[in-house]
Protein backbone atom coordinates (compact mmCIF):
# COMPACT_ATOMS: atom_id res chain seq x y z
CA UNK A 1 0.00 0.00 0.00
CA UNK A 2 2.75 2.19 0.69
CA UNK A 3 4.75 1.91 -2.43
CA UNK A 4 1.47 2.18 -4.67
CA UNK A 5 0.73 5.61 -2.02
CA UNK A 6 4.77 6.97 -3.28
CA UNK A 7 4.19 5.90 -6.61
CA UNK A 8 1.00 7.80 -6.74
CA UNK A 9 2.16 11.34 -5.17
CA UNK A 10 5.05 11.01 -7.38
CA UNK A 11 2.34 10.78 -10.94
CA UNK A 12 0.66 13.70 -9.64
CA UNK A 13 3.30 15.65 -8.36
CA UNK A 14 5.18 14.86 -11.29
CA UNK A 15 2.29 17.09 -13.18
CA UNK A 16 3.86 20.02 -10.65
CA UNK A 17 7.47 20.25 -12.47
CA UNK A 18 10.49 21.03 -10.67
CA UNK A 19 12.05 22.37 -13.63
CA UNK A 20 14.41 24.28 -13.15
CA UNK A 21 16.23 22.02 -10.44
CA UNK A 22 16.93 18.52 -10.33
CA UNK A 23 15.90 16.57 -7.62
CA UNK A 24 19.29 16.51 -6.04
CA UNK A 25 18.89 20.33 -5.82
CA UNK A 26 15.62 20.15 -4.78
CA UNK A 27 16.76 18.49 -1.77
CA UNK A 28 19.41 20.73 -0.95
CA UNK A 29 17.11 23.70 -1.07
CA UNK A 30 14.60 21.72 1.19
CA UNK A 31 17.25 21.20 3.61
CA UNK A 32 18.92 24.75 3.54
CA UNK A 33 15.02 25.72 4.06
CA UNK A 34 15.05 24.20 7.44
CA UNK A 35 19.05 24.55 8.45
CA UNK A 36 19.84 28.35 7.49
CA UNK A 37 23.81 28.65 7.47
CA UNK A 38 25.25 25.35 7.15
CA UNK A 39 28.02 24.97 5.97
CA UNK A 40 29.64 22.71 2.96
CA UNK A 41 30.58 19.60 4.57
CA UNK A 42 27.36 19.41 7.00
CA UNK A 43 25.19 19.80 4.10
CA UNK A 44 27.00 17.11 2.18
CA UNK A 45 26.66 15.03 5.06
CA UNK A 46 23.19 15.20 5.25
CA UNK A 47 22.98 14.55 1.48
CA UNK A 48 25.41 11.53 2.37
CA UNK A 49 27.31 12.97 -0.72
CA UNK A 50 30.92 14.15 -0.71
CA UNK A 51 31.68 18.11 -0.21
CA UNK A 52 32.51 18.59 -4.38
CA UNK A 53 29.73 16.79 -5.57
CA UNK A 54 27.62 19.03 -2.98
CA UNK A 55 30.08 21.90 -3.93
CA UNK A 56 28.72 21.51 -7.73
CA UNK A 57 25.11 21.22 -7.19
CA UNK A 58 25.00 24.32 -4.39
CA UNK A 59 27.19 25.89 -8.08
CA UNK A 60 24.48 25.72 -10.41
CA UNK A 61 22.01 26.30 -7.28
CA UNK A 62 23.39 29.85 -6.58
CA UNK A 63 23.92 30.17 -11.08
CA UNK A 64 20.16 30.19 -10.76
CA UNK A 65 19.89 32.43 -8.11
CA UNK A 66 18.36 30.07 -5.65
CA UNK A 67 21.42 29.80 -2.79
CA UNK A 68 23.74 32.05 -1.26
CA UNK A 69 27.29 31.65 -0.08
CA UNK A 70 28.19 33.77 2.73
CA UNK A 71 31.63 34.10 4.14
CA UNK A 72 31.19 32.89 8.38
CA UNK A 73 31.66 36.13 10.76
CA UNK A 74 33.53 33.57 12.77
CA UNK A 75 36.14 32.07 10.20
CA UNK A 76 36.97 33.34 7.04
CA UNK A 77 37.64 30.02 5.19
CA UNK A 78 34.86 28.73 5.92
CA UNK A 79 31.50 29.70 3.92
CA UNK A 80 27.95 29.68 5.06
CA UNK A 81 24.96 28.41 2.53
CA UNK A 82 21.60 30.41 2.44
CA UNK A 83 18.53 29.86 0.50
CA UNK A 84 17.96 33.02 -1.58
CA UNK A 85 14.10 34.92 -1.62
CA UNK A 86 14.20 33.43 -5.39
CA UNK A 87 14.80 29.77 -3.84
CA UNK A 88 12.07 30.50 -1.16
CA UNK A 89 9.71 31.54 -3.51
CA UNK A 90 10.58 28.81 -6.01
CA UNK A 91 9.63 26.34 -3.05
CA UNK A 92 6.60 28.31 -1.83
CA UNK A 93 5.84 27.90 -5.87
CA UNK A 94 6.05 24.02 -6.05
CA UNK A 95 4.88 23.50 -3.01
CA UNK A 96 1.30 25.69 -3.78
CA UNK A 97 1.19 23.77 -6.99
CA UNK A 98 1.30 20.43 -5.54
CA UNK A 99 -1.27 20.93 -2.77
CA UNK A 100 -3.14 21.95 -5.66
CA UNK A 101 -3.20 18.44 -7.25
CA UNK A 102 -3.43 17.12 -3.87
CA UNK A 103 -6.74 19.02 -3.50
CA UNK A 104 -8.32 17.74 -6.45
CA UNK A 105 -7.83 13.88 -5.32
CA UNK A 106 -8.91 14.72 -1.78
CA UNK A 107 -11.69 16.70 -2.45
CA UNK A 108 -13.51 13.51 -3.98
CA UNK A 109 -12.63 11.58 -1.14
CA UNK A 110 -15.50 11.26 1.55
CA UNK A 111 -15.29 13.87 4.95
CA UNK A 112 -14.58 11.02 7.13
CA UNK A 113 -12.10 9.51 4.59
CA UNK A 114 -10.19 12.98 4.57
CA UNK A 115 -10.45 12.84 8.59
CA UNK A 116 -9.15 9.86 9.13
CA UNK A 117 -6.40 10.44 6.82
CA UNK A 118 -5.19 14.26 8.43
CA UNK A 119 -5.05 11.87 11.97
CA UNK A 120 -2.98 9.14 10.23
CA UNK A 121 -0.64 11.88 8.52
CA UNK A 122 -0.32 13.55 12.05
CA UNK A 123 0.87 10.49 13.23
CA UNK A 124 3.45 9.71 10.74
CA UNK A 125 5.01 13.21 10.42
CA UNK A 126 5.44 12.77 14.27
CA UNK A 127 7.19 9.10 14.05
CA UNK A 128 9.08 10.68 10.78
CA UNK A 129 10.17 13.88 12.40
CA UNK A 130 11.47 11.22 15.12
CA UNK A 131 13.96 10.00 12.73
CA UNK A 132 15.82 12.51 11.67
CA UNK A 133 18.18 14.66 13.69
CA UNK A 134 17.34 18.15 14.85
CA UNK A 135 13.47 17.60 13.60
CA UNK A 136 11.11 17.41 16.73
CA UNK A 137 7.90 16.10 16.65
CA UNK A 138 5.20 18.01 16.09
CA UNK A 139 7.79 20.88 15.42
CA UNK A 140 5.61 21.40 12.48
CA UNK A 141 8.93 21.82 9.61
CA UNK A 142 7.21 20.97 6.34
CA UNK A 143 8.70 19.24 3.10
CA UNK A 144 7.37 19.38 -0.13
Amino acid sequence: MTSMAGELLEVLWGRATTAPVSASQLRVLFILEHHEGINLRTLADSLASTPPSTSRLCDRLQAAGFVERVVSPTDRREVRLHISSRGRAFLADLRARREKALRVVLDQMPHAHRTALLQGLEAFCDAAAAQIPGDAPGSGSQTA
